[in-house]
């Protein structure tokens, strides 16, 4: 397997052409969305699909959901095609080069919206157009996601990111102005040393106690810990 393949359980993922790369992000949404949730969605929509790696996630775990696969970048979306098209779950999976902000592209509501947003800054801008735009908060800024979730989202549906831990508090705030307010959290650190990086949120349009909850992915011999093996035991080999 050369480095550009990530095979799973059900699917392998190539990303050499995707601006947005797998990564431990990726698959922890993709494990952690809607997890344990009395809904079973049957619509769901993947913002910034990158080369696929979520949308297969969510085929995976429900059997009876559509999925949309967005994307801004060509290349990104050819190869998501590529991935979809050589796996077990081609005839549920829609990927389309499409831009988040035009909400005339869209003609149905969702039960799920998943989305690994871009969150870098223009000040480390690295002059790679394709790579910008898929880590840069400039091209899908947070108020724009959250707005345009809002309006896409079903009146009991959900909307999951990962974003730095840095972020989640703004993010939490924008989503309240939205009518979106969260439901789950989980902060991620990669060892018990190290502070929390990434922050798992999940929002539904009701107001309840939100479920709070921590995971470090690697124990001190640097195996993954149970946590996270459990969290990704349906899709890591």
């Amino acid at each position: 397997m050369s480095q550009s393949d990530f095979r799973f359980k059900q699917f392998t993922i190539r990303h050499n052409r995707s601006a947005m790369k797998v990564g431990t992000d990726g698959v922890l949404l993709g494990a952690w969305s809607a997890l344990n949730a009395h809904l079973n969605p049957t619509r769901i929509l993947d913002v910034g699909t990158g080369s696929g790696l979520i949308a297969l996630m969510m085929a995976q775990r429900f059997e009876d959901a559509e999925i949309d696969g967005i994307d801004i970048d060509s290349p990104s979306v050819e190869q998501a095609k590529d991935n979809v098209e050589n796996s077990p779950f081609k005839e549920r999976i829609k990927i389309h080069n499409q831009d988040f902000s035009d909400i005339n592209n869209y003609n149905r509501k969702y039960h799920l919206i998943v989305s690994n947003p871009p969150f870098y800054h223009e000040t480390t801008l690295s002059g790679n157009n394709a790579r910008d735009a898929a880590r840069h908060t400039h091209s899908l800024p947070f108020e724009e996601l959250i707005e345009q979730a809002a309006l896409l989202l079903e009146e009991e549906g959900i909307f999951s990111v990962i974003i730095p831990s840095q972020s989640a508090s703004d993010f939490i705030s924008i989503c309240a102005q939205n009518n979106l307010y969260l439901s789950r959290r989980l902060d991620v650190k990669s060892t018990e040393k190290k502070s929390h990086k990434r922050a798992l949120l999940e929002f539904t349009t009701a107001i309840h106690a939100a479920e709070m909850k921590s995971l470090t992915l690697y124990d001190e011999n640097q195996q993954r810990s149970e946590g996270y093996a459990q969290l990704t035991k349906d899709f890591y080999l």
